[in-house]
């Protein structure tokens, strides 16, 4: 997957994610997706600006995230994603994204 297309689907999927109410940053080894939940549609782009949370990971880990085939929480603890900043945005994130 590329930067463009992680884009693409996290816009599709956070378009009425208002539950989230923030700012997040997914930080991938091919770019930044930044996420601003602050207002209703979501908006979404590759700017990088400061965020509430600050998600950092993979794309390719992303996408086993996504599949079901890496646990968010395993990933935390093997260190294949670091989160800075709210971790109640990141739980909701997980939930969005899943």
């Amino acid at each position: 997957m590329t930067l463009q297309e992680l884009t693409e689907q996290t816009r599709n999927k956070v378009t009425h994610a208002d539950s989230i109410n923030a700012t997040v940053k997914l930080v991938t080894d091919q770019g930044v997706v930044y996420i601003d939940a602050t207002q209703s549609p979501a908006t979404v782009s590759n700017d990088d600006k400061p965020a509430d949370c600050e998600l950092q990971i993979t794309i390719d880990n992303l996408v086993k995230m996504s599949t079901g085939d890496l646990n968010p929480m395993m990933a935390v603890m093997m260190g294949k994603l670091k989160i800075k900043g709210d971790m109640g945005i990141a739980m909701k994130m997980g939930q969005i994204m899943g």
